[in-house]
């Protein structure tokens, strides 16, 4: 894949912890729920840089990936709204429930920026929820001064 296209690898971003934790050994691929393959990155790859992310959506990654519930929601505002495949949670209780069921544990690689500008930011993620082999999804953050104010995620095509 170029740059052309978008794609640059996440390896700066990730904690250590998370990374020694729950990685597979790099260049190992396997299929994802849809079916899919998925292909864990090689060390040496150009990372999507923490700069890249807008500030809030750089937290949530953080906090998916350090499995930090509390730093998670924090990310949000006071009245945003998840929109997991279809599915609404909105307000932070309703985001807290969400990711504490289905988030935390999981380990989530920003493949590439697909598209940001001024408040909105979309991505294409690897999420591997409980040390599954993971699967491609595009997450999509619109975002208000330091907090996400509604995410959209999706399966990618």
């Amino acid at each position: 894949m170029t740059r052309r296209h978008g794609v640059v690898l996440l390896a700066a971003l990730l904690l250590a912890a998370a990374c020694t934790s729950k990685s597979s050994e790099p260049g190992t691929s396997s299929q994802s729920a849809s079916g899919r393959p998925t292909t864990s990155r090689p060390t040496g790859s150009d990372p999507v840089l923490q700069s890249e992310l807008l500030k809030p959506v750089a937290r949530y990654v953080q906090a998916v990936n350090a499995e930090d519930l509390d730093a998670l929601v924090s990310a949000f505002a006071t009245d945003a709204e998840v929109i997991d495949v279809g599915r609404r949670f909105p307000g932070r209780e309703a985001i807290r429930g969400w990711a504490d069921q289905e988030v935390i544990g999981g380990t989530l690689t920003v493949d590439a920026v697909v598209e940001s500008r001024p408040g909105y930011q979309k991505l294409l993620v690897t999420f591997a929820p409980g040390g599954s082999a993971g699967f491609a999804a595009h997450y999509a953050f619109t975002v208000s001064d330091a907090a996400i104010t509604r995410a959209d995620l999706t399966y990618a095509d």
